[in-house]
């Protein structure tokens, strides 16, 4: 729950102030508090809602080892992100977006590594075996990969999500994302669409103090999961020290002496009782291993076609049946929250979805109203539910 603490220092630094109203796009409507004096003030109690529940889905996948990719290239947001980002080393771009940063990762990475290779040249000396004008023409490259890609150099694979400062302004980076289903976070005001976004944080992201007080919360919950990340991997290294083996000479000894106590005779005699019992043993075992095989084919047929539910895919199907509901009476009754924790835990990039009409879905299929899914579904498309 909000506290009035946190609320007042939004407030402060002037969070909850909109677009003009004319400039609104009506998506907002959920997250906008009021309009005053033709401009819309934003709910800050469900600012600070939904900035807790960023900070903590944060704070997982940096606890988790993936990188976060920051996007700031607004004037005003700039340093501040280049600041609050570097302090807790994850990469950042705030020149200009590259066309293709994620999905022609390759390419970039190239670039990254051309980089590299010169300031390799500079170390093995072949720089200075270059003429006065190669020279100047590759240290206009070094200078201009360093600005534009400088801050992503330790990014060796695709970020676990994006942090977007100002949606409209990088909707090539949100495009991007969308289709490679990485989770996007995102400051977005009230002119811009938050259906895109996977964390949306209602918020002023045109004034510097705004973006630097949100900035704030953010890297401060990344910085916890890093240092849980560092705990965690400590205190794996102290168990595997203290699971050291005994020496080979103490084992031996061990061995010696309980063979020395074990008698002769009661040895014998348990071999003995032991081959007396393997019929017997054999026959439960043959028992129990016969009604097996109508069991497997039992939860064979329990498998059912969920696909036919808008916004359920094969992998998401897979993801369903293994969790239990795997049926459409189940799926029904089941509560979009809990549905949404199964994806996460089977796959990060079904996190995205939003599973709150399945159930709704699954009782018409349950029902037999097969028509009615399909009518329903067709208005849904349509932009009518």
């Amino acid at each position: 729950m909000a506290t009035e603490a946190e609320v007042k220092d939004l407030l402060e630094a002037g969070v909850h102030f909109g677009h003009l109203t004319r400039k609104w796009n009506p998506n907002m409507a959920p997250y906008i508090y009021m309009e005053r004096n033709g401009i819309h003030v934003i709910n800050l109690y469900k600012t600070v809602a939904k900035l807790d529940e960023a900070s903590e889905a944060l704070k997982k996948i940096a606890a988790s080892g993936r990188k976060i990719l920051f996007v700031a290239t607004k004037k005003q947001a700039k340093d501040i992100v280049a600041e609050k980002v570097s302090a807790v080393n994850m990469p950042y771009i705030t020149e200009r977006w590259p066309g293709g940063m994620l999905t022609n990762f390759v390419t970039i990475r190239k670039a990254v590594k051309k980089m590299t290779s010169i300031d390799r040249m500079k170390k093995d000396g072949t720089f200075d075996t270059l003429s006065k004008k190669e020279r100047l023409q590759v240290e206009r490259l070094r200078a201009k990969l360093e600005k534009n890609l400088g801050s992503i150099s330790d990014m060796t694979r695709l970020p676990g999500a994006i942090f977007v400062v100002d949606t409209m302004r990088e909707h090539i980076a949100v495009k991007e994302a969308e289709k490679l289903n990485i989770p996007i976070f995102a400051m977005v005001d009230t002119n811009s669409d938050p259906k895109p976004i996977d964390y949306v944080i209602p918020s002023n992201d045109d004034a510097s103090k705004s973006i630097a007080i949100i900035m704030t919360e953010v890297t401060k919950a990344i910085a916890e999961g890093l240092a849980e990340r560092k705990s965690e991997k400590a205190a794996e290294k102290e168990g595997k020290s203290s699971d050291a083996p005994q020496p080979a000479k103490e084992a031996k000894a061990e061995v010696k002496e309980e063979a020395k106590a074990a008698p002769a005779k009661e040895v014998k005699a348990e071999a003995k009782e032991e081959a007396k019992a393997a019929p017997e043993k054999e026959a439960v075992a043959a028992d129990e291993a016969k009604p097996e095989a109508p069991k497997k084919e039992k939860a064979a047929t329990t498998d059912i076609d969920l696909t036919i539910i808008e916004g359920i895919g094969p992998k998401t199907a897979e993801a369903l049946l293994n969790a239990g509901m795997n049926s459409f009476e189940i799926l029904s009754g089941a509560d979009p929250e809990r549905i949404k924790e199964v994806l996460t835990e089977a796959s990060s990039r079904l996190s995205h979805l939003d599973p709150g009409s399945w159930p709704k879905q699954a009782k018409m299929v349950a029902e037999g109203k097969l028509e009615e899914l399909k009518e329903w579904q067709e208005n849904v498309k349509g932009g009518v539910e």
